[in-house]
């Protein structure tokens, strides 16, 4: 009976862990749902972005680009960042591993170039990871908002871009999840800074032509690119929420699928153990009657 009572408790302890799971399942759906639409909205806006960048540059004198620092490019690079990002809860399957992965390749890869890597860790996962990879960290953002916002992106855009018109960083890239569909995402790296200005499209003679208040020269420093770095973060850290809630929901399902099997298992086992007992019962109590008749 001891070996019953066991089971039992295993069978009620699964079935408490499979509430679990689809509870954390159908919230993950719920919010995936909504992470994805946040991505495709935003994909138009950074087209637009990207489509003015690359028709104002096309029309901006090659000497004046070389007075602005964010599309200056190093003679000798150096000193790379790397920002990683990650989530700061777990349960979401390889979503971290497969990023991690990644990072740690890309690493070894810039050591061997003879570069010196940095590190700016987005989320708690990251953190805890690195902490014991021999890498100088420069800056961590950790418990950001679950919805990822613009004011969030503008503070990690413009640190980034400090540390690189400063000196500091030579290069800076983005090592993140690109959401694709809900059972797909794939880890991409992206160039960050300096800026990598799209290939030029074919110019047609009767397109509109624009004028800047003051100069392109300011228009260009201040307001687009500036405006074009803030969402290459924005458009990353959506994509990258898109991805660890699809990555968590499909654990979570495989979690509730593994504990149902398990139940099934563990059922059978009882039901034989429960039967064998009954048998070993009646085994018992036949023999004492025959006894008693001896």
């Amino acid at each position: 009976m001891a070996n019953l009572k066991a089971i039992r408790s295993r069978i009620k302890s699964v079935q408490a862990t499979q509430k679990i799971t689809r509870a954390m399942r159908l919230v993950a759906a719920a919010k995936v749902r909504r992470a994805q639409l946040r991505v495709q909205a935003a994909r138009p806006f950074t087209t637009r972005v990207v489509k003015l960048l690359r028709e104002v540059v096309r029309d901006t004198a090659a000497v004046d680009l070389l007075e602005l620092p964010l599309l200056a490019r190093r003679d000798r690079i150096k000193d790379v960042g790397i920002i990683v990002l990650s989530s700061d809860r777990g349960l979401c399957g390889s979503y971290n591993t497969n990023v991690f992965r990644v990072v740690l390749e890309r690493l070894e890869q810039l050591q061997g170039e003879g570069k010196t890597p940095h590190l700016i860790l987005v989320g708690l996962k990251a953190v805890a990871f690195f902490r014991h990879v021999k890498v100088d960290r420069l800056k961590t953002y950790t418990l950001l908002p679950a919805i990822p916002t613009v004011q969030e992106a503008k503070l990690i855009a413009d640190q980034a871009a400090e540390m690189y018109v400063g000196g500091k960083l030579d290069a800076v890239e983005i090592i993140g999840t690109q959401f694709i569909s809900m059972l797909r995402s794939q880890v991409v790296n992206t160039k960050f800074l300096p800026v990598e200005l799209p290939p030029p499209e074919e110019h047609h003679a009767l397109e509109p032509e624009m004028l800047f208040e003051p100069t392109i020269q300011e228009v260009l420093e201040r307001e687009l690119l500036p405006k074009y770095i803030e969402n290459v973060i924005f458009q990353a850290l959506l994509d990258a929420s898109a991805s660890e809630l699809a990555a968590r929901m499909n654990a979570m399902t495989n979690a509730s699928n593994n504990a149902r099997d398990l139940i099934s298992a563990l059922t059978l086992v009882y039901n034989k153990a429960r039967q064998a007992s009954i048998t070993q019962e009646l085994l018992e109590i036949v023999g004492g009657a025959e006894a008693l008749k001896g």
